[in-house]
């Protein structure tokens, strides 16, 4: 579904200061949230499929942007609008993530040097460490080396934690951020919390499910007893799970299973034997049809981010106003335990010739919290005009200063819930493996759902596919 869109899409977009046939903002439905475990990329961004390179232009007046979708050049041309003094062209190149075209293309590019190499480029959250941290990290700037006060301008922004994290390298300097902010939270159907409890309030339903897998299990229990499944599928606790683990897949060089995510098997094992899902795949139509309340049986709620709201369940709920399909029937609450679940970091290229402009660049995209930077207009729906989408942002600041009151989920105000649920996600956990295994581990985890292999025949398949594709250590 998300393909044939894009496609479309691709076919108008041309070669210009900005890429992209809508805005390139999230009001034309473009954004990042990370790449699934299919390997498409999440939220409606308009991957284009190819390779799309702006204006050939070379020198010292011309800054090159390498990005997946038109969202952050879309960014960058609202920026010039409003600083008409800038002085500065932009050449900007769109890859696709599809088929992996877009990380050897950059690698490519960034290696070769020169003046067409990326002076900024971005990086989503499946892949963000090895360009942060990892085997691509020595090409990315030091934030502080682009003239931005790091320290005083995360702390007066309250930026996540957690993207903090997984935008320093080894040497402990910021090398990238992003824009939005992607903490978790449980997204849940109104009508089926009054249903089942007799209220729909956050604050009482997040008690229901939560905090642990063992309260989120026993309130599965009580709407199963009411004819609902609490989640449409596994995928739609793994982000939690994969996100709250103590360490990643990989420690020293060697594969390691987290007691958490191996949990997992036995998590996703209860939801299907007991008939608390509909058995669904994340990204699949059954998973959207569970949205609008078509599926086998009526679905309580799905884990995500806010751009899951805005970019999935919004456009999959039925209706586009209160009281068409599922639309307006919604709330977000706490989830059983913290996590995040996407994003797009910004780097620089720590040869850039520019870095007093790139830094301007970067520090309204990430860390302007003023009305006049990117993320207040995020925020507010405001980047295009009134009226846009409005989006959670990196910004605890922003959001505390904005209206995050939204239809789609009955005039709630989305920012009281999604404000602390960045501050409960964690960003130390990730390797930059994590795309292919993830897809691996959760490969495996159906099979033995499935019946198809045992527990431990499972766990011995994964370690083998580990071992058989990756340069990892597998014990």
């Amino acid at each position: 579904m998300k393909k044939l869109v894009a496609s479309v899409l691709c076919a108008c977009m041309v070669s210009s200061l900005l890429v992209g046939c809508g805005s390139g903002t999230s009001d034309a439905g473009t954004t990042d949230a990370g790449t699934t475990d299919a390997g498409t990329t999440d939220a409606g961004s308009t991957d284009s499929g190819s390779t799309d390179s702006g204006s050939t232009a070379s020198g010292d007046n011309v800054i090159n942007v390498w990005a997946f979708t038109d969202e952050v050049p879309g960014m960058i041309e609202k920026y010039i609008e409003a600083h008409p003094d800038f002085g500065y062209e932009i050449n900007t190149t769109i890859i696709a993530t599809t088929d992996g075209a877009y990380q050897p293309a950059l690698d490519q590019a960034l290696a070769s040097g020169g003046a067409d190499a990326p002076d900024i480029y971005c990086a989503e959250a499946a892949f963000v460490l090895k360009y942060t941290q990892g085997d691509a990290s020595q090409y990315a700037a030091a934030y502080e080396d682009l003239g931005i006060d790091v320290d005083t301008a995360v702390a007066d922004a309250e930026i996540a934690q957690y993207t903090v994290d997984i935008g320093t390298n080894p040497d402990g300097k910021l090398v990238g951020l992003g824009y939005q902010a992607t903490g978790g939270a449980f997204i849940y159907r109104r009508s089926i919390a009054e249903d089942v409890w007799g209220t729909d309030d956050p604050a009482v339903i997040q008690d229901k499910i939560g905090p642990g897998w063992d309260k989120f299990f026993d309130a599965a229990a009580e709407l199963k007893a009411k004819g609902y499944g609490i989640v449409s599928g596994d995928g739609d606790i793994w982000h939690a799970v994969e996100n709250s683990s103590d360490n990643g897949w990989i420690v020293d060089g060697k594969l390691n299973i987290d007691p958490k995510r191996e949990e997992f098997l036995d998590l996703s094992k209860k939801l299907k034997d007991n008939g608390y899902h509909n058995d669904t795949q994340d990204w699949q139509d059954a998973w959207f049809a569970d949205m609008k309340g078509e599926g086998d049986q009526e679905i309580f709620g799905f884990f995500g981010p806010a751009w899951l709201i805005n970019y999935t369940l919004a456009p999959n709920c039925g209706g586009e106003a209160v009281g068409e399909g599922t639309y307006g029937d919604w709330a977000v609450c706490t989830p059983p335990i913290g996590f995040f679940w996407g994003g797009t970091w910004v780097l620089a290229n720590k040869n850039t010739t520019k870095a007093e402009a790139v830094g301007d660049i970067i520090e309204w995209i990430t860390l302007d919290t003023s009305e006049d930077g990117l993320q207040y207009k995020w925020a507010n729906g405001t980047l295009n005009g009134e009226g846009g989408t409005k989006d959670s942002v990196a910004s605890g600041v922003v959001m505390s200063n904005s209206n995050g009151e939204l239809d789609f989920l009955g005039g709630q105000n989305m920012f009281d819930a999604f404000v602390p649920a960045n501050a409960y996600a964690k960003g130390t956990n990730l390797t930059q493996y994590d795309e292919t295994i993830n897809t691996y581990w959760r490969d495996q985890v159906r099979q033995y759902t499935a019946g198809e292999k045992t527990r431990d025949q499972a766990i011995a398949d994964f370690k083998q596919q580990v071992a058989d594709n990756l340069d990892v250590i597998v014990e």
